[in-house]
């Protein structure tokens, strides 16, 4: 009888174990890289985060509050689903003449700081511009960056602004806000 019990309790701890490592093993991330889930876990239905397919720049600029100038050339939009919060890239090249007006119609809390150094260590921000096929604001020299504003109006909860010298007589813009 003594040693029934023992196997019972073996078995047991043995059962609870193995139901522990599945429930860790469904949790620890599969099908993710860099924080983001590629692919869905049941057809048909996919866990945030991930990013929706048809995210245009006239509807992500809408989310943003954000009129894009007539001309911006190399507009890119992103809208990633979150758990809690969305976020949103919107980026965009302007002629330099431009980029001053255009912040200043943001309204920034604050005027815009220039870092002139890129930020030291690695930056992974949870909605990457990289996803747009473009190097993070962060990891570049000389860039005038700031909160346009947090809170902001409607469901938006913050937006940042970023400019980076795009080539000869241009700036990139980049906006990234949550809702």
């Amino acid at each position: 009888m003594k040693g029934s019990r023992r196997w019972e309790r073996c078995a047991a701890l043995a059962g609870g174990a193995a139901v522990l490592a599945g429930l860790v093993a469904g949790c620890g991330g599969a099908g993710a890289q860099d924080g983001v889930r590629d692919a869905p876990r049941s057809p048909g239905r996919q866990m945030p985060p991930y990013w929706l397919d048809d995210a245009a720049p006239p509807a992500v600029a809408r989310q943003l509050h954000v009129t894009v100038p007539a001309t911006a050339t190399e507009v890119k939009a992103a809208h990633q689903k979150g758990f809690q919060d969305d976020g949103l890239l919107l980026a965009f090249v302007l002629p330099s003449s431009e980029v001053d007006g255009f912040v200043a119609r943001l309204a920034p809390e604050r005027p815009l700081r220039t870092r002139q150094e890129p930020v030291a260590g690695a930056v992974k921000p949870a909605t990457p511009f990289a996803h747009l096929g473009l190097p993070e604001p962060e990891s570049l020299p000389g860039v005038r960056e700031g909160q346009v504003c947090a809170p902001c109006r409607g469901d938006l909860n913050f937006l940042q602004v970023a400019v980076a010298r795009a080539g000869e007589g241009t700036a990139r813009v980049y906006l990234r806000g949550s809702d």
